[in-house]
């Protein structure tokens, strides 16, 4: 069964996961560091996690695993779920896979590195509606990939389906 985890604490896009979820009947675990207001729905499971660091990030990783996605911004998160066969999308519709990652890993390093030596940046671009777009339909894209593949693993599945 597909489920969905959301990094949810600084995430925008918790009401499009729950209305494509909605859609499809899937749950979603929305983890973070403090109460959010979800909507009364079965589908829809908050979890809050202590304030430790990566507290959230850590309960994600460990149950995440294959037919599965991840909603996060978290590169180092991401890897881990990729890691374990998840799905992961960052939530501008941006899919993580197995190529982008160690990309992505870098890029974070040298921010990093320049943010210690005093460089600034300029930082992410804001939120735009293109990327809600993008990832409503990015989202959708997986679930569907996924909801094949069940049908495919199931006894008596047409493969071609």
């Amino acid at each position: 069964m597909i489920q969905i985890y959301v990094d949810a604490d600084a995430c925008p896009v918790k009401d499009e996961v729950f209305r494509v979820a909605r859609r499809h009947g899937v749950v979603v675990h929305v983890v973070s560091n403090s109460r959010l207001n979800l909507p009364r729905d079965p589908l829809v499971r908050g979890v809050v996690v202590s304030g430790r660091f990566d507290a959230a990030d850590d309960w994600i990783a460990e149950r995440a695993t294959g037919g599965e996605i991840v909603v996060t911004a978290d590169i180092p998160l991401a890897d881990r779920c990729l890691k374990k066969g998840a799905r992961v999308l960052d939530p501008k519709g941006r899919p993580f896979t197995e190529d982008s990652i160690v990309d992505a890993m870098a890029s974070r390093e040298i921010s990093a590195f320049l943010r210690d030596m005093g460089e600034m940046g300029t930082g992410p671009k804001p939120y735009a509606p293109a990327d809600r777009s993008r990832f409503l339909g990015a989202l959708e894209n997986q679930i569907q990939a996924l909801l094949k593949l069940e049908r495919t693993r199931a006894p008596g599945g047409n493969p071609h389906g």
